[in-house]
């Protein structure tokens, strides 16, 4: 709790990986992906319960060892490809028979992030009374920069007769996929993390890393072995 404001964090994690087999629950430096964030959720000062969203019964046997709360099954309809991930966050919010303020979604992905991380947003959005705060890394290049191949030939994405150089170009961000803070009010409400209402919080180095590949997968143990991401 922070402020008397009382704080959900969830964490989703189907059973289906197509890119990695396995992926949240296979050993990444010794313990399991899905660990790295149970692990540093579970430091905060912040943070009154701690779920886990799965339809996977050995991800939720693996997320119970490491501290963290099953308290459902997610449905298969919500689990597929194919299943916006926002119909979980919400079938999590509406399952769980306890009134929280706000929420905050962690994705097994992002290993990396840091509790102060976890606990800076939150006491800056509480603070701002902001209603959804998003973890962002500065885009290396600004999409000007950046084409599409069409009949076999570079298009670029943004049609400009005069490109500006690189130092006089605004900066630009992505979500880098580690945080997403916002009050249940406004998830039930508005239903998405894409909106001109979302406050940018930025974060740097390591902590950025989303693994979704199995090139993200052997850097992450690069890191790990050179103890680079401390």
């Amino acid at each position: 709790m922070y402020k008397n404001k009382k704080i959900l964090a969830l964490i989703t994690a189907r059973g289906g990986s197509k890119g990695i087999p396995n992926k949240n629950i296979k050993s990444l430096g010794g313990k399991p992906l899905i660990a790295w964030t149970i692990d540093e959720a579970k430091k905060s000062s912040y943070i009154d319960r701690l779920i886990l969203s799965s339809d996977s019964e050995e991800i939720m046997q693996i997320a119970k060892s490491y501290g963290c709360s099953v308290p459902f099954v997610r449905p298969r309809e919500l689990a597929s490809d194919t299943s916006s991930s926002i119909d979980a966050i919400l079938h999590a919010i509406n399952t769980i028979n306890e009134d929280f303020d706000y929420l905050m979604l962690l994705q097994p992905t992002s290993p990396f992030r840091r509790v102060d991380d976890i606990d800076k947003v939150i006491e800056q959005a509480i603070d701002k009374g902001i209603e959804l705060m998003i973890s962002v890394v500065k885009f290396k290049k600004h999409p000007s920069y950046l084409y599409k191949i069409e009949n076999n030939v570079l298009v670029p994405y943004i049609d400009t007769n005069k490109q500006l150089r690189r130092q006089d170009m605004p900066e630009t961000y992505e979500h880098n996929g580690a945080i997403y803070f916002s009050t249940v009010t406004y998830m039930r409400e508005n239903k998405t993390y894409n909106h001109l209402k979302a406050v940018p919080f930025e974060m740097f180095g390591m902590a950025n890393l989303d693994i979704d590949t199995q090139e993200d997968w052997d850097y992450a143990e690069y890191l790990i072995q050179k103890g680079l991401f401390l």
